[in-house]
């Protein structure tokens, strides 16, 4: 019988890092494509061929924007865990530059305005930790349909035109698209969502600001290994929550 070969967590880590964005299919196909070379060399598979098989064709990050990604990623996970808003599964920055904190929503919260603003500032976190350690931001957290920016901005709208938690005529209900079409013409409306927007940038802030340790822990654990579990993000957290509570007088 053949010993069981354990390996280091950083390697596991590693593959599982270079594997990001890749499906089921894309592995078969890597691991059937290792073993053929592998067959015509003579020679067994090893850690170094499964590693250059999932590096090929990702150009690497810079040291800063690895930095920029470590510290973005960090301030999405702080935030999510900090607010109860939904459960880290896993936090992870790839060489090619993207990040992702996987997230499980914590489905028996009631869908107040409070919930809502919670996930609003959780989406804002990332940028909101940017611009706390570099004083800028860069521009990742926009640019398309799908990004932070357009996420928050589209539950700011939904908070005053379709889910009754306007000040201004809360039971006023207008579609996604008609209220789409009114933040373009509606200075009004524009105002009151960006001022939502505001709001939850500052809860964003302040928490990350009171929990400022856990953020710089996050991240360096980012930047020098790449990933981090659901339950390393949150023994960070806890660490850091209970350093603030001794704090107290």
């Amino acid at each position: 019988m053949k010993d069981h070969v354990t390996y280091p967590a950083t390697l596991l880590r590693s593959l599982a890092l270079l594997a990001l964005g890749k499906t089921g299919a894309d592995i078969e196909r890597l691991i059937r494509d290792i073993r053929r070379k592998a067959r015509r060399s003579g020679c067994s598979i090893t850690w170094d061929d499964l590693e250059a098989g999932l590096r090929a064709g990702q150009a690497p990050m810079s040291a800063d924007l690895r930095k920029r990604a470590a510290i973005h990623e960090a301030g999405h996970a702080l935030v999510y865990t900090l607010t109860g808003i939904a459960e880290v599964q896993s936090a992870s920055i790839a060489l090619h530059g993207v990040g992702l904190v996987k997230t499980v929503p914590n489905a028996h919260l009631p869908e107040t305005e409070a919930w809502l603003m919670n996930n609003i500032a959780s989406l804002l976190s990332g940028r909101v930790a940017e611009i706390l350690v570099f004083h800028e931001p860069i521009a990742g957290a926009g640019g398309a349909d799908e990004s932070d920016l357009a996420r928050a901005t589209a539950m700011a709208l939904a908070a005053e035109t379709s889910l009754g938690f306007s000040k201004e005529q809360p039971l006023r209900y207008r579609s996604i698209a008609m209220g789409m079409h009114e933040l373009t013409v509606d200075r009004e409306l524009a105002d009151r969502v960006n001022r939502r927007l505001e709001c939850a940038e500052t809860m964003a802030h302040d928490l990350i600001q009171a929990h400022r340790p856990a953020l710089d822990e996050i991240a360096s654990g980012l930047e020098s290994v790449g990933i981090l579990s659901g339950d390393e993000v949150r023994r960070i957290v806890r660490g850091s929550v209970g350093d603030s509570e001794k704090g107290e007088p």
